[in-house]
């Protein structure tokens, strides 16, 4: 659907401002998806944008409203995945099981296949089913040496699931493989890893501040400090009388 120029430039600019904030504003990010909303109700692409908009703030039920809309006006599947996710955010897991068993699956490309065996497999710990998750997460994907942009949540996702079932000396070997496919810190592989070593992090921040603290305490506030006459040395009063007879000399 075509807009006039200048409704379509005001419904970009607010759609780009929803790219630009999802993830460091979600909240922000959903207010502009709203308004492009009220501007173009009719547009698939607004209504996807809507759509990611919510599922960031877990309004999982209106996010699935959106994505059910958007796939109606746009033919395609490659919502499948995050709208079976919705599912999973509405505590309804057989659905989202439900959803990965379903033709359009096959319709996905690589990346969507990936993306529905995740959802799936959470679907599975969702309903307690640890081992089928597992079993759900091994696939060429998973075995290939390859990376692409999917590979280190595929990874983490099976270590996750490993380390839940008591597995964790296979689960710290997937943790590793996540970390080393992991260019871009989607995922907190490192700091998995660190907690399974006993590894423990220290604010060198803190540290430091905590250091001066211990150095003023041996600092003698000069207040606290009586001085009264007899504590002056006979060595000061010595001092004094030397420089009052080199005033008499002059």
């Amino acid at each position: 659907m075509s807009l006039p120029k200048g409704l379509a430039e005001d419904v970009s600019r607010n759609l780009v401002m929803v790219a630009q904030l999802i993830d460091e504003d979600p909240e922000k990010a959903y207010e502009y998806s709203r308004i492009a909303l009220r501007l173009a109700s009719r547009v698939a692409a607004v209504r996807e944008a809507a759509g990611f908009a919510a599922y960031a703030t877990q309004k999982y039920s209106e996010a699935l409203a959106e994505f059910r809309a958007a796939r109606r006006m746009s033919g395609g599947v490659e919502l499948w995945p995050v709208m079976a996710d919705c599912e999973r955010g509405l505590n309804r897991p057989e659905r989202a099981l439900a959803m990965a068993g379903e033709p359009e699956v096959q319709k996905l490309d690589k990346a969507g296949q990936v993306e529905m065996r995740l959802v799936a497999a959470g679907a599975r710990r969702d309903l307690g089913q640890l081992d089928a998750a597992i079993v759900t997460l091994q696939s060429p994907e998973l075995a290939s040496s390859a990376v692409h942009p999917w590979t280190a949540r595929l990874r983490y996702a099976y270590a996750d699931a490993l380390l839940a079932a008591g597995r964790e000396r296979e689960a710290r070997e997937w943790f590793a493989k996540a970390l080393e496919a992991d260019k871009d810190g989607a995922t907190d592989a490192s700091d998995r890893l660190a907690e399974m070593d006993g590894v423990e992090f220290v604010d060198a921040f803190v540290e430091d501040e905590a250091d001066e603290e211990s150095d003023r305490g041996d600092v003698v506030d000069v207040d606290d400090v009586d001085l009264d006459d007899e504590d002056v040395e006979d060595d000061d009063l010595d001092e004094d009388d030397s420089d009052d007879s080199v005033g008499d000399k002059s």
